[in-house]
């Protein structure tokens, strides 16, 4: 056996939480960089590694355990973070004259969403997903446009939950366009409840991941919850409410106006939606495509831009919108 190099950790109270239970967290961040990872007492060695590998693993312990100063778990997907942040730190590194951003690590450190009495604490998984955190935090009406895969809907409900149990604000309004992606709405069976279930579901899927179901469940029974198609926003004023609408490349240039327009005093908004999958006729334009057009030169508007870069679903996923990228280009 040759152990390239030997890493070790000054602080043995940090080495259960850094490692995790029958070091488990060393067992995903093995997966991650290529290379069997041993540990004896306080000492972390590599199997047949090299140098920049035993570089990598000592830049991700050091981050996990100032992760687990500032009392982060980690976990799987905080590891996956973290290193897909250190990535994108060292491909930023070529450019001298480039404008610096903060690094990715360091957003990551300061863009995790705690939902109170939630599941997990959520955690972005790219610069671009703490960005889009950061965003959210710092802005009123947020914009987040991207392929499919990249969290943006996900992240916008936890930081909604987030606002809402805290207290922040009063109200969770969700809403979708129906439109149909190649089905009928009418050839649905059921009520018009049950015939927009499918176009609602997602919503709530991304609600159960983050918090208990009786949770939900009770959110919604008292009102502080209320998901709705986008045509029932009509003739609304929403004040002191978070207002997430998804799935927004399928309004359309009315819809998206009517829908903006229903911000009032104290609320924030946020906009979700893939342009690559627009399921409206031809003959209208996207409200989406259209509102990051013409309201992109306002500042108080944040628009979030993502790429298969940021694709977190899984890498055959990432792999698959690459391809369609590619291709398009061709």
């Amino acid at each position: 056996m040759v152990k390239s190099a030997s890493i070790v950790l000054e602080n043995p109270a940090l080495l259960a939480d850094v490692c995790g239970v029958n070091d488990s967290n060393l067992k995903v961040i093995e997966e991650l960089i290529g290379t069997r990872i041993i540990s004896r007492g306080n000492e972390i060695f590599l199997e047949d590694g090299n140098d920049e590998k035993s570089k990598l693993l000592t830049e991700i312990l050091d981050e996990l355990r100032l992760h687990v100063e500032l009392g982060h778990s980690p976990g799987p997907d905080l590891i996956r973070s973290v290193v897909s942040s250190i990535s994108e730190d060292k491909s930023g590194d070529g450019d001298p004259d480039a404008v610096r951003q903060p690094r990715g690590t360091d957003l990551l450190r300061t863009s995790f969403v705690h939902i109170p009495g939630g599941i997990t604490k959520v955690f972005p998984r790219s610069v671009g997903q703490a960005m889009y955190v950061q965003g959210m935090n710092s802005y009123d009406m947020s914009f987040g446009i991207g392929p499919a895969g990249t969290g943006k809907t996900y992240l916008a409900m936890a930081h909604a939950l987030s606002e809402v149990l805290s207290r922040k604000k009063r109200k969770l309004v969700l809403t979708r366009p129906v439109v149909e992606a190649g089905e009928s709405l009418g050839f649905l069976p059921g009520d018009l409840t049950q015939k927009l279930n499918p176009y609602l579901r997602p919503l709530y899927d991304a609600m159960e991941s983050l918090l208990p179901v009786e949770t939900v469940r009770r959110m919604e029974d008292s009102g502080v919850i209320e998901i709705a198609p986008l045509a029932y926003m009509r003739g609304r004023s929403l004040k002191d409410c978070y207002i997430i609408l998804d799935e927004a490349q399928n309004t359309s240039r009315e819809q998206m106006k009517m829908f903006l327009t229903r911000m009032g005093e104290g609320s924030k908004v946020v906009i979700t939606g893939d342009v690559t999958q627009i399921d409206l006729p031809k003959k209208k334009e996207s409200g989406l495509l259209h509102a990051a057009r013409v309201l992109s030169d306002i500042p108080e508007i944040r628009f979030n831009y993502f790429t298969s870069r940021d694709v977190v679903r899984s890498m055959l996923v990432r792999k698959i919108i690459h391809a369609y990228e590619n291709e398009q280009s061709e």
